[in-house]
């Protein structure tokens, strides 16, 4: 795939958080598990919409959805 180690962090979180919880993960979610700030996350949310790696719908909660299969993500590593 084309996207970059870190964007692959985020495109592997999103896919483990929805899968666990069942509805998409918040902005905010993103920002506690990857420990950056709200506008470092909004920019990634942002470029990987971009790029058509997951969708959502702007001043929507919980909107994102991904738009590539677990084959084609990064295993997620734990931020530590």
């Amino acid at each position: 795939m084309n996207y970059t180690e870190k964007q692959g962090q985020y495109l592997a979180f999103i896919y483990h958080y929805s899968l666990l919880n069942r509805c998409a993960p918040a902005e905010f979610d993103i920002q506690k598990y990857f420990r950056v700030s709200a506008p470092t996350v909004h920019q990634m949310i942002v470029t990987l919409d971009r790029k058509g790696f997951i969708s959502r719908t702007p001043g929507q909660g919980r909107s994102i959805v991904l738009k590539l299969t677990k084959d084609q993500l990064p295993e997620l590593k734990a931020v530590g």
